[in-house]
This record gives C-alpha cells, structure tokens and sequence, in this order.
C-alpha cells in the first residue's frame, strides 16, 4: 500500500535522486531501476532541469574505467594497455553515446557546404571519412594522454579521468544554453534546454569534485589547466555549430564532450612533469 501523501517527495532530495537516475539512463546502457516517486523512467528526461545532476552522473559513468585503469595498471599491463582497456571500458558503459557524435559532426561539418547539407550528413546514421579520422584521433588522443598520466604519476591517472568525465559532461552544457535546437523535430528540441540555474548548479558540483581531486593527488595547476580547456574546448565547438550550422543538435553536445574531456587530460599532461 502507498501511503505516500500527493505532491510529498517520498524522501527528502527526492527531486535531486530523480535528476541524477535519468541522467544515468539517458547517458548510459547502465540498468538504472525506477526509484521511489518517480515517473515513467523510459520517457525522455526534462532537460530544464535534469542536467544539473550530470556532474555526479559522470563520475559513476567514469568509474568503471577508472576502477578497470588501476586493475590493469596494478596487473603489470603496462600503461597504453591500460589506458585502452579504460577508454573501451569507458564506451561500453555510455554505448559510444558521445563518440557517436562527434563522427556525425566531423561528417558533417567537413562534409557540408551548406546548413542544410551538414545536417543532413549528422542524420546520415552511415560514417565517412572525416567522421572516421575523428574517431581514430579522438580515441589515439585519450589513450595517450591517460598512458602518459599513468606513466608520471601513477594510480592518480585514475581520479584524473573521472575529473575529466564530470568536467567534460559539465562543460557540454554549454552548447544546450547558449544556443537553439538546431532542429526543430530533432532530439535536442525534444528534450528541452536547461536553463541557467541547471547550468549553475552542474558547474558548482563540478567545482566541488575538483576540490576532491586535489585531496586525491591531482596538482592544483592541472586541476586550473583541465577546467579552463574543458571550458575553451566547449566554447569552440559551440562557435563552430553556430557558424557552421546556426544551432545545436544531439551529435554537436556530444563532439562537444569529447573535445573537451581531450582537452582536460592535455592540459593535466601539459603541466605534468615528465
């Protein structure tokens, strides 16, 4: 029986709860149950406010392949084996959800002349050439940089790359407040956009786990070098759809986090001593 009184959250931060389950099940194939109070978990999450949990969704997204790095590490596998069996670990949880997106928008981009032409491309479901040299450098690019982490400084590559999963999910926010839906019937018009305050909110939790991960090693200049090129990182990609295709769509938010998770683990390798 439900005693549960209409309009009563069923536990307090029930809303918060709720925001952080769907941002799960959106961003990942992870078997994430219906909780307490809440709606249908299959329909498609209100974007308005949903995103402001994405920080803490990405970090358990990232911890797997963190957790799957310091095994294979602690194994004796050597640094880029280890650095591959994360990255993988890593796209099977999100079912290449964000790498899908930036072949779509390479395709696209490289591919089109005009707006119409580029979306038309994204929508191809088939890769082509650009989208495939994007994939093979986006992945060539993660992996080097999490075996040179590893290489430096050790087991604290692995806090490294859940720092720059949250930063990377955080900063791809950026593309869904500052412009429209590029679509009208796609799905980034669909879900909605988050406004401000979800923004506000998603970048405070992620300078919290910043804080975090200087307890947990990472170097106070890294920490600065990951979040600031996570930021440019979001903010180039947000000029070149704007430019480029007057808008955002689902593929754009997704270049949009693999740029600036690459960008993040750059900078930390960047002011790492070797």
């Amino acid at each position: 029986m439900d005693f549960e009184r209409p309009g009563e959250p069923p536990f307090p931060g029930a809303s918060l709860v709720h925001d952080w389950a769907a941002c799960l099940r959106f961003y990942s194939r992870l078997p994430v149950p219906r909780l307490p109070g809440e709606g249908d978990p299959h329909a498609a999450p209100d974007f308005i406010r949903v995103p402001r949990m994405l920080p803490l969704a990405g970090l358990v997204l990232a911890l797997p392949g963190a957790l799957v790095l310091l095994a294979a590490w602690g194994l004796g596998l050597g640094p880029f084996l280890a650095a591959t069996l994360a990255v993988a670990t890593g796209a099977l949880i999100t079912g290449a959800l964000h790498e899908d997106g930036l072949a779509d928008v390479a395709d696209g981009f490289g591919g089109g002349t005009t707006r119409e032409r580029c979306l038309e491309i994204m929508r191809d479901s088939r890769i082509g050439a650009y989208g495939g040299v994007a994939l093979v450098l986006a992945l060539a690019l993660r992996i080097g940089a999490l075996a040179t982490l590893l290489d430096r400084t050790g087991s604290v590559a692995a806090p490294a790359l859940i720092l720059a999963a949250i930063l990377s999910r955080t900063a791809a926010l950026v593309p869904m407040v500052t412009l429209a839906p590029a679509r009208r019937d796609g799905a980034a018009a669909a879900v909605g956009r988050p406004g401000r305050p979800a923004l506000t909110v998603a970048a405070s939790l992620a300078g919290g786990l910043a804080l975090l991960g200087a307890l947990l090693g990472l170097p106070w200049r890294g920490l600065v070098a990951m979040i600031l090129l996570a930021a440019l990182g979001a903010l180039a990609v947000t000029a070149l759809a704007r430019r480029r295709i007057g808008g955002q769509t689902g593929d754009v938010i997704g270049a949009c986090q693999q740029v600036a998770e690459i960008a993040a683990l750059l900078g930390l390798v960047a002011v790492v001593p070797a």
